[in-house]
């Protein structure tokens, strides 16, 4: 508790710009960096503390007790198996990475009372899907009614950013910016090679399930706030749709907040390798706003190209060579791209160093090559996988390999 008095005395509440929103900001963010406050979602996966194996059903009790315990930041998602926190919109990063852990932490605690541990990866290596059963909440009932099989199948956990635009029209110019970068944030965060027990050699499988659902992907080459808007309106007047929270993008603009959200990125298992992306995100972000023309180069081809380098992102993760008009671009090399045309951005962000771990996650790997190393090493044994999971997501660091069958207690 102490832990949370000490985060919300970092924190407080101000109106946006337009008047028009709260916002609440950590400490020590005033002026431009402000305008590109950012929060991070995880969602993680609850499984027995024995066993770690996927939970079935879950109850009311934990949820409600994680919610309290974390200030109102702990959550449902679609299935019994899940669980998602949501931390403040901070303009420090520190603050941010700080938060995470709380919240990683006050969750595990609060499964642990409850018999489950939290494990962060984009798939639970050993799930059955089709024992899965919805959340008890309408909207997550009403979804696996429209979804049928292919809802049951979401058994999968992502990590979403926000990151505050306050002008929807370069909003959306960011929007379609973003496109080509979108496939090295996926492999920067690959964490789901294990699928139903089997080994399945992507990287990153996550995201080619996710991909059985509607109106998820790439997002579409929009020219404008109003061609998305027409687009959200066809859908809602058709009935396909009750509003834009049902698109599933890798990316989209938020329902409720001035914010662009990425969510094409699996749950990062260590905590630092999710502040870096979130940070890449933003002075990425940050850069495409301020240059709004930047937009009108990402033609149709640039939008195919993204879309085969978001396979081979998911295939290949950090080991990736992506496409490109000019020849293969090595996943380095795109990424000190990015790094070299953003350090202003990181500058006025501070979050220079956190745009370096980048580099620390492709020299030695992303949760994907942890995950398979303590397959190998462990004889083939995917509860070992399992094991490293749940003791990595506490600790929020690479941790060794766990060679008993005895599952953490720290949880």
């Amino acid at each position: 508790m102490t832990i949370a008095l000490d985060v919300l005395k970092l924190l407080r509440l101000e109106s946006s710009d337009d008047r028009q929103h709260l916002v609440i900001r950590s400490a020590g963010g005033r002026g431009k960096a402000a305008d590109y406050s950012f929060g991070i979602e995880e969602e993680y996966f609850l499984a027995d503390r024995h066993t770690l194996e996927v939970a079935i059903q879950t109850p009311n009790e934990l949820f409600e007790s994680a919610n309290w315990s974390t200030g109102g930041q702990a959550m449902r998602e679609m299935l019994q198996s899940q669980l998602e926190v949501a931390t403040n919109v901070h303009v420090d990063v520190n603050d941010a990475r700080e938060e995470l852990r709380f919240l990683r932490r006050e969750v595990g605690n609060v499964a642990a009372q409850y018999g489950f541990v939290i494990m962060a990866c984009g798939t639970h290596p050993t799930a059955v899907w089709r024992m899965s059963q919805p959340s008890p909440k309408p909207r997550y009932e009403e979804m696996i009614e429209d979804l049928r099989s292919i809802g049951h199948r979401n058994m999968m956990c992502g990590m979403h950013v926000h990151v505050q635009l306050p002008d929807p029209e370069k909003r959306m110019a960011v929007l379609r910016a973003m496109l080509p970068h979108l496939p090295l944030f996926i492999a920067l965060a690959a964490s789901s090679p294990f699928w139903n027990s089997h080994k399945t050699g992507l990287k990153g499988y996550r995201l080619a399930a996710y991909s059985e659902l509607p109106r998820t992907g790439l997002p579409e080459l929009f020219e404008s706030k109003r061609e998305y808007d027409d687009y959200v309106g066809a859908l809602q007047r058709s009935g396909v749709i009750p509003d834009e929270s049902h698109i599933w993008w890798a990316m989209r603009p938020s329902m409720k907040h001035p914010t662009l959200e990425l969510r094409a990125p699996d749950t990062c298992t260590f905590v630092d390798d999710a502040v870096a992306i979130a940070s890449l995100y933003r002075c990425l972000t940050r850069q495409l706003y301020l240059r709004p023309h930047l937009s009108k180069q990402v033609t149709a081809v640039e939008r195919a190209i993204a879309v085969e380098n978001k396979w081979r992102a998911q295939r290949y993760g950090t080991d990736c060579i992506f496409a490109s008009k000019d020849g293969p671009v090595t996943i380095s090399e795109m990424l000190s791209r990015i790094i070299d045309d953003t350090i202003e951005d990181a500058d006025a962000l501070g979050c220079a160093a956190e745009i370096e771990h980048c580099r620390t996650i492709v020299d030695r790997g992303s949760s994907a090559e942890f995950q398979l190393r303590a397959y190998r090493d462990n004889g083939d044994d995917i509860a070992a996988v399992s094991r490293w999971i749940a003791q990595s997501t506490i600790s929020g660091a690479s941790a060794p390999i766990m060679h008993s069958t005895q599952a953490p207690h720290s949880a």
